[in-house]
């Protein structure tokens, strides 16, 4: 699907969806309960479908708006058939949180995917579970790990993904003892972290830090059933963000200001794109902001903006240092490409007049739409469609909001 978006600045209020990073969470912590959970303001995505459909296989009970959850046939010794492949479209958070999952729970698990899902890097738990004696096997578009886990210790890099960490961290409360996930190297994106042990703890889980590059974990713990509400998406408001820092004027509802999100984070970076100078933004910790960063920088007129520390953007749905870069560069920024960084000289207005690649990368889509209300010329987006991976209702929130699209 192609979209022609027209210049003009956002005007009203908008609801983000839920936070697709705390349904995930809240929807696996939910099918491993003992019993019936309520989650509210659920919003459905492709990602969180992936998760949803995952749960099932490993025997939960869901509405299909994922608003009531049964978890209790995942613990009461139903056996899944091995022939079962759980589906995780293109979800990283999905397979990455339920590979160790799949091992406690059933001692093995098999895994599809689609677009660059099982080309992202994975060496993190291939590292670990050849130590641990579990096999990791991959034919044509199949995943396929099996092995018990058992209590003690996990070493594992903490600069690929705090993904990883989180998948350990829902599947070692469920061994018989006592383990520890000790961090080899400098944990990022830590606010992730921080969401998967809010999310614990509102279950009955313990879990927590001792020290900077270790997680304790007691073992022999029960997931309880509970009811949660979902917070507003800080990560995709980051675009109503960015237009508003384009001359819109967007309220935005349903954000929790003391959310444990990461890229809460937003809200002060705006504040430091909207001063004068150069500014340099570490985004190791909030990746996912990058392609609305840039847009905002891309109209500092006469500044310059350094997004730094984000080689990981190369593993998304798309290589996003080099498709930001592309289709900025499309529209008429003057953008940089480093190894791990861009940097980006605001100009005064985008040209636009161009046609622009989604690169199937939600997050590009949508970075396209806000800067086309700052171009001369109105901007095609192909392939919009891809927004439906985190958020489904995207084009009708813009269009409501005033944005000009064809």
């Amino acid at each position: 699907m192609d979209i022609t978006v027209c210049p003009g600045g956002l005007r009203g209020s908008v609801t983000p969806p839920a936070s697709k990073s705390q349904a995930h969470r809240l929807i696996i912590a939910a099918a491993l309960s003992d019993g019936v959970c309520r989650l509210k303001n659920m919003a459905m995505s492709e990602d969180i479908a992936a998760t949803l459909g995952c749960m099932r296989t490993l025997d939960a009970d869901a509405s299909r708006d994922g608003s009531i959850i049964r978890g209790a046939a995942l613990v009461d010794g139903h056996e899944v058939p091995v022939s079962e492949i759980m589906d995780c479209g293109e979800s990283g958070s999905t397979l990455r949180f339920l590979i160790p999952v799949a091992l406690a729970l059933k001692g093995e698990g098999k895994f599809t995917g689609r677009g660059r899902l099982l080309e992202r890097p994975q060496q993190p738990y291939i590292d670990l579970f050849r130590e641990k004696g579990i096999v990791w096997r991959r034919e044509g578009d199949v995943l396929t790990v099996s092995g018990r886990l058992e209590p003690g210790e996990y070493r594992l890099r903490g600069d690929v993904s705090s993904q990883f960490v989180t998948g350990l961290l829902y599947a070692l409360p469920l061994l018989d003892g006592p383990s520890e996930i000790v961090l080899t190297t400098p944990l990022e994106s830590r606010g992730y972290v921080d969401m998967t042990l809010d999310a614990l703890a509102r279950f009955g889980v313990q879990a927590g830090f001792d020290g900077a590059d270790t997680l304790h974990v007691p073992g022999g713990q029960t997931y309880r059933h509970t009811d949660a509400e979902l917070e507003g998406d800080y990560s995709q408001a980051a675009f109503f963000f960015a237009a508003n820092a384009l001359g819109g004027q967007v309220e935005l509802l349903g954000l929790n200001p003391r959310s444990v999100q990461g890229d809460r984070v937003i809200v002060e970076q705006c504040g430091q794109l909207a001063r004068p100078g150069r500014v340099e933004l570490d985004v190791s910790q909030c990746p996912d902001l990058v392609p609305p960063l840039a847009a905002m920088a891309a109209l500092r007129a006469g500044e310059t903006t350094a997004l730094v520390n984000a080689a990981r953007l190369r593993m998304k749905e798309s290589d996003r240092l080099s498709s930001v870069t592309q289709v900025l560069t499309a529209l008429g920024a003057d953008i940089e490409e480093g190894a791990d960084s861009l940097t980006i000289r605001g100009v005064d207005t985008l040209a636009g007049g161009a046609a622009v690649d989604s690169h199937n990368d939600h997050r590009i889509a949508m970075m396209a739409a806000v800067a086309a209300t700052r171009c001369a010329a109105p901007v095609t987006v192909r392939g919009a469609e891809c927004v439906n991976k985190s958020y489904p209702n995207f084009w009708r929130d813009f269009a409501a909001l005033g944005g000009n699209k064809q």
